[in-house]
């Protein structure tokens, strides 16, 4: 004990070591660059990047705060101007907060309403309930699904758009899978950023890259003259790069990705651990399908729940309808053939129920994954209270399933728990009777300001749905995506007019639009916009990209191509991938006229290349998916690494193929 006590005091010293020896080799790497860059701007917006990518390395503070601290020393730097030997500040005042209405964070803001606004409808779920359906609980179907989604949306839609778009069914899918988060919204991000080199509308860097080819072509001679790119030039890259992408989280996602997160497990699931420590209840949810030529078929659910210890909480008949909790289910409905059975029991129980009446036992929820998930249902407890009218009557009295939605599978009285089978319904109830009940959340909502009870559980969904806006959500949706697709309007009014479409039809109330978006996520794009803005107008960047083709001038085409994409990697991670796109195309042209290269496909390699963001959390999408899953800047350093390299392999590989 005493030796672990140690460990443990000893592990933050060891950490403030690591961050202290890192601050040191860091501040050595600063200084060393200073010595070597032409300019004192450029000195200082070198030491900047590195300290950002220290803070966002080491953790030292919360990424977004990393890049607000960043934020102010830029704007700091106007008043110490003369102190830094600089004649003005790295970047103006009047413009340090333009991050904060820039075409990127305001089309954020604006699809994480829309997501919002979507998922209130219900529609969302039933998307999650539908890849459920199709690719059952298992990591290795659910991501390729989700994944190769959102890749396909992102092709022709921003991919920050895609990526919000789902959060809320991977977040469904996550509750009623039991998979984590953490494990779903990596791939399903990354995937996003990939399905935008899909098509040359699916990414801002793309859809800028003929315009910039025009440009430069005004410079050019008639021989050297480049043509422009179609809509699916780069259909074969961006596809192969997506299918990498999923091949690499299906075959390396267990090794690669975290195993938890800030919002991962299942209510269910803690419901079910919480009930069986406190009550030795080790029930558990199960779907049965009845054969016709099964004996259950007309039996009445009075007559096999008790004997078999067993409780039926939903049935679907052969005409598709399910009938769960209160109006829908009572002891006396009767079974028919060919129907589906939500059987809440123990293992050993079921087990005994299947095999008397033959029936098949199904493999998780599938009829049941959308009306039996935690969001919707799920086990709570409910007392007695004194004065209670149902004193002295028994649950089969009142008929408790019918009547109010309660599934009664345990009671507990006077320090002891009875199960199903010691006849708990036929018992009359005393004060201070504990019902440890199967219940969809509705009832239970209802059941709150009913004096007959006292709802004990309060951690569980008391979120309203409005499925009858679903008409009004779906329709601001898609004039929001025709105006993407089909407008030059500025990507943040288009998605714009769908949120606020969203709040005026009622889908959604300013309140709950406010509590949609993810400030963390906004204050972190916007503080990193002037460090981008910093790198360009002092010529940080193009000092850079001079070094590296200095270094591999005189090496084969694709090793200088490869620099190139190389460059436009790094680029991207500091600085907006459009930013990084206009200063690099233009260099990349006159590098490839140069070594006797096409100058079209070198441009072509920026504009696919910045889209190359895995390492941090710096790209939109990957600063979205954070904070709801949980991620560290080391998971997306390990993850991310992987995936950087073979996105440059298969891109460059890919390229020289095809053009």
């Amino acid at each position: 004990m005493e030796s672990s006590i140690a460990l443990e005091k000893k592990e933050p010293a060891t950490l403030n070591i690591k961050n202290i020896v890192a601050a040191v080799l860091f501040t050595l790497l600063a200084i060393g660059l200073a010595s070597v860059v032409p300019t004192i701007q450029i000195a200082w917006v070198s030491a900047l990047l590195i300290l950002t990518i220290y803070l966002f390395a080491f953790e030292v503070v919360g990424v977004d705060v990393a890049a607000m601290t960043v934020m102010v020393l830029l704007g700091l730097t106007s008043l110490l101007a003369p102190i830094m030997g600089l004649s003005e500040g790295l970047v103006a005042t009047e413009h340090l907060f333009d991050g904060f209405s820039s075409n990127a964070v305001v089309s954020i803001i604006a699809v994480m309403i829309i997501g919002a606004g979507l998922d209130k409808t219900g529609l969302m779920s039933k998307v999650a309930a539908f890849i459920l359906e199709v690719g059952g609980s298992t990591e290795k179907r659910i991501i390729p699904i989700i994944s190769g989604t959102v890749a396909f949306i992102s092709s022709f839609m921003q991919n920050v758009g895609a990526a919000a778009l789902f959060l809320p069914v991977v977040s469904r899918i996550s509750a009623r899978s039991g998979l984590p988060m953490s494990r779903l919204l990596m791939p399903m991000g990354f995937c996003a950023i990939l399905g935008g080199t899909v098509t040359m509308v699916g990414s801002s860097p793309l859809i800028l890259l003929n315009d910039l080819i025009l440009t430069s072509n005004r410079a050019l001679p008639e021989n050297q003259q480049m043509d422009v790119w179609s809509l699916f030039s780069v259909t074969p890259v961006g596809v192969a790069l997506v299918i990498t992408g999923i091949l690499y989280f299906v075959l390396a996602g267990r090794f690669v990705l975290p195993g938890g997160g800030s919002e991962n497990g299942t209510t269910a699931t803690n419901s079910m651990e919480y009930f069986q420590r406190i009550y030795d209840i080790d029930y558990a949810l199960f779907e049965v399908v009845v054969p016709p030529e099964s004996t259950l078929v007309g039996k009445k659910l009075d007559d096999v729940e008790t004997d078999f210890r067993v409780r039926m909480i939903a049935t679907k008949g052969s005409g598709g309808r399910v009938r769960i909790g209160r109006g829908d289910l009572a002891r006396d409905f009767a079974i028919e053939g060919g129907m589906v059975l939500g059987v809440l029991a123990s293992p050993k129980c079921l087990a005994s129920f299947v095999e008397n009446f033959d029936l098949r036992l199904r493999n998780g929820l599938k009829s049941f994954a959308e009306s039996l998930a935690s969001t919707k249902a799920g086990i709570a407890e409910i007392v007695i209270p004194p004065g209670s009218q149902l004193i002295g009557k028994s649950a089969r009295d009142v008929w408790l399933r019918k009547t109010y939605g309660l599934s009664m599978v345990a009671l507990h009285r006077d320090g002891t728990t009875l199960q199903e089978g010691d006849h708990i319904r036929d018992l009359p109830l005393k004060a201070g009777d504990t019902l440890v009940v199967h219940t969809a959340w509705e009832s239970l909502v209802r059941l709150e300001s009913d004096r007959n009870f006292v709802v004990v559980t309060t951690e569980y969904p008391h979120e309203e749905t409005r499925p009858q806006k679903v008409g009004w959500a779906g329709l601001f949706f898609s004039i929001a995506l025709v105006m993407v697709l089909f407008t030059d309007i500025r990507l943040s009014i288009a998605l714009l007019t769908g949120a606020i479409g969203m709040v005026l039809s009622g889908v959604l109330k300013i309140e709950e639009a406010y509590t949609a978006v993810s400030w963390k996520t906004v204050f972190l794009l916007a503080s990193l916009i002037p460090l981008g803005l910093a790198v360009e107008t002092s010529g940080t960047a193009k000092w850079i990209a001079e070094q590296t083709i200095a270094v591999v001038g005189d090496m084969p085409i694709w090793v200088i191509q490869s620099a190139v994409a190389a460059l436009a990697t790094f680029f991207t991670l500091v600085m907006s991938n459009v930013g990084a796109t206009v200063l690099l195309v233009p260099l990349a042209v006159n590098i490839a006229i140069g070594v006797g290269a096409d100058p079209a496909v070198f441009a072509l390699t920026v504009a696919i290349a910045t889209s190359n963001s895995f390492l941090i959390p710096t790209h939109q999408v990957n600063a979205l998916i954070m904070g709801p899953a949980g991620y560290r800047v080391p998971d997306f350093l390990r993850a991310g690494g992987v995936m950087t390299l073979l996105f440059l392999v298969v891109m460059i590989f890919m390229m020289n193929l095809i053009f």
